[in-house]
Order: C-alpha cells, then sequence, then structure tokens
C-alpha cells in the first residue's frame, strides 16, 4: 500500500501563475478587467474561434450560451444521459426541456442517430458533450443540425486540446454554434473556478457578454477604469457570470502549459492502455478515431462486473483502502430522483448509458503523475482485481 494518499486529479500551478495573481492583488484590480481580456485573447488564438466570453464556469457559460439564442419554453434541447447534472441544469434554468437521446457504448457519446429520433417540432439545440475528452461526432451532428436548423452547444468541458478530425474543438465557424468549456480544478487548464464560451457571431458574443455582468451595457472595466464613465443602461435581464482578473491570471498561466500537460496526460493515459490489455475484470475506454485527438481529462475504464465478485462501488473502496483515489463520473442523469420524476424518465430508457453508469469509474490522471505513482495505479488496480475474480 502507497504510504501518501494519490487524488484522482491534482491541478499543476506554476510560479508565473501566482505572480500574476500577485500583480492583480497589488493592482487592485480584482474583477473582470485587463487580465479577462487577455484571457480571452490567449483562447481565441488558441481555438481560432472569432470571439471567447470568460465566464465564471462552464454552467454559467452554458446557461448564458442558452439565454443569448433565445432559448426557453417551450423549446426543448436533446442532449446525452451521460453528463455531469450541469448540462441538464443550464437548459432547465434558461426555461427549456432537456430531451435525452441515449449514448454509444463504442464511444461513451451521444449516439447522433438517436438524436435524429428525438427531434421535435419544439427542438431548438443540441447539447453535444464531449465525455472524458473524446470528441463527439461532429460531422453527423452537424448535418443534423442543418437538416433541422437547429442551434449546437457544445458543453467541450472536458475537451480542451480535443480536435476532431484536424478541428480543434472550441474552433466555431458559424453563428448558429457554441463550444463552452470548463476550468474547474480537475480539468485540463484550471483558473480555480471560470469558464470560456467560444463563438462565430458578433451579436451573440455581445448579447453573451451583457447577460454574464446583469444585463448592464458596461462592465466595471468600463465604468471604473481611469478612462471609463460611470452611467450605464441595463439592456437585458443578467446575471453574475462575470469571471474575475484573478481567476484570470492563473488561466494565461496555465494556457502556456497546456500542450505539456496534455502530453504527460496522454503518456499516463499509454502506459494504462499498455499495463491493463490483458487485465480481466477491467474493459479499457473506447480507441480514439483516426483523424481525432483525445484530450484525455479523463481515464474511463469500466468494471467487468460480469468476471469480478464485486461491483464497482466496492472496486473503488478497495483502492480508497490502498492509499489511492478513484471518482465517478458519472451517474446516468435520468436515474437522479428530481429528474426522474419532473420528465418521467425510468430505468431502462436509456441502456447504454446506464450499463456505463454502472460499471465507469476514473483512474488517477494529471500532469504531476510520476511514473512511480502510474505504477502504484496499475499495481493495485491488478492486484485487486486478480483477487476478486468469480
Amino acid at each position: 500500500m502507497r504510504k501518501t494518499f494519490l487524488p484522482f486529479a491534482k491541478p499543476a500551478i506554476a510560479d508565473d501563475a501566482i505572480k500574476g495573481v500577485e500583480e492583480c492583488l497589488r493592482s487592485g484590480w480584482l474583477t473582470t478587467g485587463p487580465k479577462a481580456m487577455e484571457f480571452e485573447q490567449v483562447f481565441r488564438e488558441f481555438t481560432g474561434s472569432d470571439y471567447a466570453i470568460a465566464v465564471n464556469s462552464a454552467t454559467s457559460g452554458l446557461h448564458t450560451a442558452l439565454l443569448s439564442l433565445g432559448i426557453s419554453s417551450p423549446d426543448e434541447v436533446i442532449t446525452t444521459p451521460m453528463t455531469f447534472v450541469a448540462t441538464i441544469n443550464a437548459i432547465i434554468m434558461a426555461g427549456a426541456k432537456p430531451v435525452l437521446a441515449d449514448i454509444d457504448r463504442k464511444t461513451f457519446n451521444i449516439n447522433h442517430e438517436d438524436i435524429e429520433r428525438k427531434i421535435t417540432s419544439h427542438t431548438k439545440a443540441i447539447i453535444p458533450v464531449h465525455f472524458a475528452g473524446r470528441p463527439c461526432h461532429m460531422g453527423a451532428i452537424e448535418a443534423i443540425a442543418e437538416k433541422h436548423n437547429l442551434y449546437i452547444i457544445e458543453d467541450a468541458a472536458h475537451a480542451l486540446g480535443a480536435e476532431y478530425q484536424g478541428r480543434k474543438i472550441g474552433y466555431v465557424d458559424n453563428h448558429r454554434k457554441i463550444a463552452v468549456f470548463s476550468f474547474h480544478p480537475t480539468k485540463n487548464i484550471t483558473t480555480g473556478e471560470g469558464g470560456m464560451a467560444c463563438l462565430h457571431d458578433e451579436e451573440t458574443a455581445e448579447r453573451m457578454s451583457i447577460i454574464r455582468q446583469h444585463g448592464m451595457s458596461k462592465g466595471a472595466w468600463n465604468r471604473y477604469a481611469a478612462k471609463g464613465k460611470t452611467h450605464y443602461d441595463v439592456l437585458i435581464p443578467g446575471l453574475k457570470y462575470n469571471m474575475m482578473d484573478i481567476q484570470a491570471a492563473i488561466g494565461i498561466s496555465q494556457m502556456k502549459y497546456l500542450p505539456a500537460f496534455n502530453r504527460r496526460r496522454k503518456e499516463i493515459v499509454a502506459e494504462y492502455l499498455r499495463a491493463f490489455q490483458e487485465t480481466e475484470g477491467l474493459i479499457l475506454p473506447p480507441e480514439v478515431f483516426t483523424g481525432d485527438i483525445h484530450a484525455w481529462h479523463i481515464f474511463t475504464p469500466l468494471i467487468d462486473t460480469n468476471r469480478l465478485s464485486i461491483t464497482r462501488d466496492e472496486f473503488m473502496k478497495l483502492m480508497e483502502k490502498e492509499n489511492i483515489g478513484t471518482a465517478f463520473h458519472y451517474q446516468a442523469v435520468h436515474l437522479f430522483s428530481y429528474y426522474a420524476k419532473m420528465y418521467g424518465w425510468c430505468k431502462g430508457d436509456y441502456p447504454n448509458a446506464e450499463y456505463v453508469s454502472a460499471r465507469i469509474l476514473s483512474l488517477p490522471l494529471f500532469p504531476t503523475m510520476t511514473d512511480e505513482d502510474v505504477n502504484d495505479v496499475i499495481t493495485t488496480t491488478k492486484k485487486i482485481l486478480s483477487q476478486r475474480k468469480r
């Protein structure tokens, strides 16, 4: 057993991030200002999108995207049951109805054929989730959206650095698409909390910018900076969703290291895949399609309960006893009590999502893991599985 606990995720913060935060603190400018605008510029350059709107979480980014597109009751938005509840909650808080399409077991991503089956006269948008950092089949999803005149809001919370057929996730090239990223501490980069929305349309970008700061015509930087004007108008009802400069200073630093972070993630995953290739009781994550780049936000094998005498949850507890952390991403959302009651969703409605949800777990994966850490995860996983065979 390890002497110290290995978490499933841990952020890597460089000295220049600490220096950037210190500069913000000493400058007296803490909220949305020059650092937030610089971070947006860095993100535009990385993704190639025309606009980037910094927000205080991916959740608020999804919500703001829906509001900016005018999506509300009685509109319907199609998404996947294999996602964090933020995806569903953003739809509900916008006043729309979430509609689920089952996943493809080969990818753990939304099944585009099931999307087509779920479209009604009320459908206004699709929210594909790039689960674990694996790009969805965007070509098929975009064709469906174009055919039915639908918006696409990509939940790219897991997918910073991922590519679909040579195109960066986050590159948005038409007015009917928005991509939203997360900078939670477990993500490929972090700002503590935070998010970014990438888009192409100037008017939609302007609405998102206004919505994130109470619907005001001018944000704090425009009002309180040396040449700012204190008077403002309220153009639409808005929310408090802006990113602080303190967060943006961390993000600017993190983006410098993203290529190195993602390379290390890929190295660790390659070692896991090699070591677990013949491991009985473990089903490896789906292969990456040719032409795509997986961001490897999380490494999510399935516990093969048919070959073991323990459940996934019992396996996780045994790993914890060995001082190795794991995580559960995710319970299929239709199995949560509120959504089941609200929308009449039942067990059995989305069998592929349920199959994966009952078996999936996340093994440790973060850039500062040492080779010894990786070996500890492999050795311990194999030991527990070998001891619990049927």
